[in-house]
């Protein structure tokens, strides 16, 4: 593990160890939030009983349809969007301020057109992460070296092998955060619809618990999405941290 790694985890742990400290001292009511401890003990009965079994399974469903299509979709749209200059001037102002609109305002909509179906939340996680792919890529075709171009026209390589062998190698950095961000943004939309309107999943498990005063239930569930999120993006970052080492980029 490197130092930066070993800082992170000292920072980590030392947070939890305060936290747990500070609720065992009663510096933190009870009511308020329970120990890390009490946390973990509870998800593991809750895991344990398979009690959420559904619930995980249809929320981390979701959040692989809305990613893996925001994703495709994202990209092909940028692609497009990047190849037409008119279009592309004509959204720049929109697809900066897209996310001043808060998109859960549509979410009411959504369910009175499709139900309380998966529809909604897909469509939400879709419209949360798709743009990030979008502006991704945009600024990935954006610096691509012109000598690129210029060096495909000299071996007369068509458009399509140009973009396969030279502009998406050139690109994929850029690429790369895109994916990153869609993962994040998506999870994020899907578990806030959840939580609004949804008749299942973890999201409406963390607001049933809520509005039953189940402090032990909610910050069980709570702490199984931090520690999803955590290893996703820890796994993001050190996919990103190899990609980089072959490309002969040095890792921050």
């Amino acid at each position: 593990m490197s130092r930066v790694g070993v800082i992170r985890l000292i920072v980590v742990i030392a947070a939890i160890g305060l936290l747990e400290l500070a609720c065992r001292l009663g510096f933190i009511d009870y009511r308020t939030i329970i120990p890390p401890s009490e946390m973990t003990t509870v998800l593991v009965r809750l895991l344990a009983s398979g009690e959420l079994n559904s619930d995980i399974a249809r929320t981390f469903g979701v959040v692989v349809i809305a990613v893996a299509i925001s994703i495709v979709l994202g990209f092909a749209l940028g692609l497009l969007i990047h190849a037409v200059p008119r279009v592309r001037r004509a959204l720049d102002p929109l697809l900066a301020t897209y996310y001043a609109v808060p998109i859960f305002i549509f979410y009411p909509v959504m369910v009175a057109i499709f139900g309380l179906s998966i529809i909604p939340i897909v469509l939400i996680g879709i419209a949360a992460a798709a743009v990030a792919m979008i502006i991704a890529t945009l600024n990935g075709l954006d610096r691509v070296p012109r000598v690129l171009t210029k060096v495909a026209r000299v071996h007369r390589m068509g458009p399509l092998d140009t973009a396969l062998r030279l502009k998406l190698p050139a690109a994929a950095p850029h690429l790369f955060t895109g994916v990153k961000l869609a993962v994040s943004y998506g999870f994020i939309a899907v578990i806030a619809s959840e939580f609004i309107l949804a008749p299942a999943g973890l999201g409406r498990a963390i607001a049933d618990a809520y509005s039953d005063f189940n402090n032990r239930k909610m910050y069980a569930l709570i702490l199984l999405l931090l520690v999803f999120a955590t290893c996703m993006n820890m796994a993001l970052h050190a996919w990103d941290l190899r990609w980089s080492a072959r490309r002969g980029v040095r890792p921050q």
